[in-house]
């Protein structure tokens, strides 16, 4: 039985999570934590739990830990499951490179899956979009990436749109930072052929809008995944968790609890 505890569990992804960590086999929800200074610490979350602020507060010391937070509170989470010799899960995004170095290094001493989208089928996309990228390479192919989400998502682009634009760049020896075109305006001039466009939009309640364009004269190959409900994503994460229990420290993705 692999014993779990979720970061944020009062949110909307952490209330997902948690309800089915619940009702999944081989998996128990232990524990559920919440930022030091929420009125919710102490209050009790089911008839068995309450919240708390810190690992160290929770009766049986989970095996994994599930985050979908903010960067602030993952970062202060390394620091606890280090020490504590907990396993990671986390989907959090918004991270820049220094944070996301942090995170490479406590990878080398606790195991962590680390991914912008714990979808399946997302990162099925992330593989597809590769080898697309890769045989067309030098082709001609203009390559834009198109993302849409809820009106209330603070970042942009979103994790999971960084994830396909590195896989492109990965895929094509570009380096990302050089050619990344974050939308246009104004007089810009032609589009440089290795340009990877990224626009985003916020609307409504939209879950998670992918797609990939790979456009040349006379034809284009539109690759989409559309998120419909955010379990998706909950259920990718409760995947995850069963999968890095017992394994041992390193950075793992998606693509390693997929074997693909």
């Amino acid at each position: 039985m692999v014993k779990v505890a979720v970061n944020g569990a009062n949110g909307r992804m952490g209330r997902l999570i948690s309800s089915l960590v619940k009702v999944e086999d081989g998996i128990e929800l232990v524990g559920v934590l919440e930022k030091p200074d929420s009125p919710l610490i102490g209050k009790p979350f089911d008839e068995k739990l309450s919240f708390v602020s810190s690992l160290s507060e929770i009766n049986e010391k989970p095996d994994v830990v599930i985050d979908f937070t903010v960067p602030s509170a993952t970062l202060e989470l390394l620091k606890k499951a280090e020490k504590s010799n907990v396993a990671l899960v986390i989907g959090t995004t918004g991270f820049k490179l220094e944070e996301i170095e942090k995170i490479r290094k406590t990878a080398r001493s606790v195991p962590i899956v680390f991914s912008p989208n714990m979808s399946l089928g997302v990162n099925i996309l992330f593989k597809i979009v590769g080898e697309v990228a890769k045989a067309l390479k030098n082709k001609g192919y203009d390559i834009e990436i198109f993302e849409i989400h809820h009106r209330f998502k603070k970042d942009a682009p979103s994790g999971t749109a960084m994830r396909l634009a590195e896989v492109i760049a990965e895929a094509t020896n570009r380096t990302l930072e050089e050619v990344a075109v974050y939308g246009r305006k104004g007089f810009v001039g032609e589009r440089k052929p290795e340009e990877i466009g990224i626009l985003a939009a916020r609307m409504g309640d939209v879950v998670g809008d992918h797609t990939v364009f790979f456009a040349a004269p006379g034809e284009r190959i539109e690759l989409t995944h559309r998120a419909t409900s955010r379990e998706t994503f909950a259920k990718g994460a409760v995947e995850a968790a069963k999968w890095v229990f017992g394994k041992p420290a390193g950075l793992y993705t998606m693509f390693d609890v997929l074997g693909i």
